[in-house]
């Protein structure tokens, strides 16, 4: 498996590592809390038919989740690019099944129809 190759973070100045860290904070650490609490979370926005998608497929599995919501099409634009940032996601849903990320609306529905969504929450 290929890994996406990221800036190191000797390649940032001081200043521009620390305008990283703060930007949109209390959104990541809202999520990383969700994460760390819930088997299963979806963070989407408003009017986005793929988590609308997602989150339907969970519930017509009968699967429990948690939903953080950031904005719509119209605005919120900022948290969700740190969201994206802190992922490595470019897109939502970002669906994430005990701590790991799963993907958005495709992967969600790949991952129920192969069974590996039921085996990563049944596993300890």
């Amino acid at each position: 498996m290929s890994i996406r190759p990221l800036l190191d973070h000797d390649a940032r100045s001081p200043a521009i590592a620390e305008k990283i860290s703060k930007f949109h904070r209390d959104v990541i650490d809202e999520v990383q809390a969700t994460v760390d609490r819930s088997a299963v979370v979806v963070v989407g926005m408003a009017q986005n038919p793929f988590v609308k998608r997602a989150r339907k497929a969970l519930t017509d599995a009968g699967i429990e989740f948690e939903y953080l919501e950031y904005g719509s099409y119209l605005g919120g634009w900022k948290p969700r690019l740190a969201l994206k940032m802190w992922s490595g996601w470019p897109t939502f849903p970002q669906v994430f099944v005990r701590g790991a990320l799963i993907g958005g609306a495709e992967e969600t529905a790949a991952a129920l129809a192969d069974g590996s969504l039921r085996e990563r929450l049944t596993a300890s």
